[in-house]
């Protein structure tokens, strides 16, 4: 069954995006971080070990309850259409396409995407923080959140979103950060772990780059963060610009590798080849769904 929810889930986020009339779970856990960093904070790792580990804890009681109770009262074919609604709010696939592809009509909203100063960036620099937020996030906000629900249903999607949350608010290397949110970074780390490296496979294998494929890890690695780097690597070599390089951060430049061998200069245009892995990701997903549909009329 977490199949069909996966793939369900997927194509009611490319039809629907974000429900606007009810309040996204993420923002729900946002505000229990929020509320555990106002009562408890201090910055040691004990402190932030307990916020994530409660609130894996809360995340995984609720979502079992849920499925508890409609599995006793609801239809199957009923539970099937809910519980892939409810997972497809783990899945960010429509709004981070259309809020990168915003850009080429509304440049300066680039400060909504990226935690870099952004007064003073240039048009080919707009056009490339867009391009890493889109590769980056398709791997925290599509891959990882379907590769958890394929493997562990809904718990597993919901858990993954949870970890991903606490790293977006408190994982930071920074003073106030930097023990209390260690322990959030660690695990969202390992759960980013293998996603990162199957969106840089796909990014290389949908766009038909054989470069991409067998050179992504040699620029990823220099990245930071030992997942990011990978698919925003492979997105350079496949679409061919120049990605990373010193990056302001709050008023201080930030030194960063450079991902791929392309062009410095990045137009609009390569934003839309980078957005191009969209639907070729949603014909292979299509695919899929039509070899299952296929696979369970046969066998009936």
């Amino acid at each position: 069954m977490y199949l069909e929810i996966t793939l369900l889930a997927y194509l009611i986020d490319k039809i629907f995006g974000e429900f606007s009339f009810i309040r996204h779970p993420v923002i729900i856990m946002g505000d229990y971080i929020k509320w555990f960093e106002k009562r408890f904070y201090k910055d040691d790792i004990f402190r932030g070990s307990i916020l994530t580990i409660t609130l894996i804890v809360i995340v995984w009681i609720v979502i079992d309850l849920i499925l508890s109770n409609l599995h006793t009262i609801l239809p199957w074919y009923i539970e099937l259409i809910l519980i892939s609604t409810l997972a497809s709010t783990t899945i960010a696939s429509n709004m981070l396409y259309a809020s990168v592809k915003d850009l080429i009509k509304n440049p300066d909203n680039i400060k909504y995407l990226v935690s870099r100063d952004t007064k003073e960036l240039k048009s080919s620099d707009i056009n490339k923080a867009g391009i890493e937020t889109y590769a980056e996030n398709l791997s925290d906000g599509v891959i990882a959140p379907l590769f958890y629900l394929l493997l562990f249903g809904l718990e597993g999607a919901f858990i993954y979103k949870a970890i991903n949350t606490l790293d977006s608010m408190v994982g930071y290397r920074n003073m106030h950060y930097e023990k209390f949110g260690k322990f959030s970074a660690i695990i969202d780390d390992v759960v980013n772990y293998i996603p990162a490296r199957i969106t840089a496979i796909l990014i290389s294998l949908l766009m038909f780059n054989p470069k991409a494929l067998f050179n992504f890890y040699r620029y990823g690695k220099k990245h930071d963060s030992p997942n990011a780097g990978h698919p925003i690597s492979a997105m350079a070599l496949a679409i061919g610009v120049k990605l990373g390089g010193d990056t302001i951060y709050f008023g201080k430049l930030k030194k960063k590798a450079h991902f791929g061998e392309g062009r410095d200069n990045i137009g609009k245009e390569d934003i839309l080849k980078a957005l191009s892995f969209q639907w070729r990701l949603d014909i292979l997903l299509l695919l899929i769904i039509g070899a299952t549909l296929w696979k369970n009329m046969v066998g009936i």
